[in-house]
């Protein structure tokens, strides 16, 4: 599965929106898109998991920078960035707590 980035979505879009937009260039597997907590509108961007690596490729090549309900698409494959290791300090023998946070004055 590959993983591509929408940006420039309007505040009123829904996933069957954006997914008949990219499903004609594959399959897509998941879609989230990224929303206002209070109020549930878009924040202007998605992620979705499209089945091959042609598909993604095809539908960043024909949607990147196409117009979509009036606004400007920015598609492209995202970048997979490894999880950050946590870190833990040592307080006594066998135990770990998260590192303090820097007090601010």
């Amino acid at each position: 599965m590959v993983k591509i980035f929408v940006g420039g979505l309007p505040p009123d879009v829904s996933e069957i929106d954006v997914v008949i937009q990219v499903s004609i260039y594959g399959q897509v597997i998941t879609i989230k898109i990224v929303r206002d907590k209070v109020t549930r509108k878009s924040k202007g961007y998605a992620f979705l998991e499209m089945a091959n690596q042609d598909g993604a490729e095809k539908a960043v090549e024909a949607l990147n920078g196409t117009r979509f309900k009036g606004n400007v698409l920015t598609v492209r494959i995202a970048d997979e960035a490894p999880a950050k290791p946590k870190v833990y300090r040592k307080v006594g023998p066998g135990t770990a707590v998260p590192p303090r946070r820097p007090r601010k004055f």
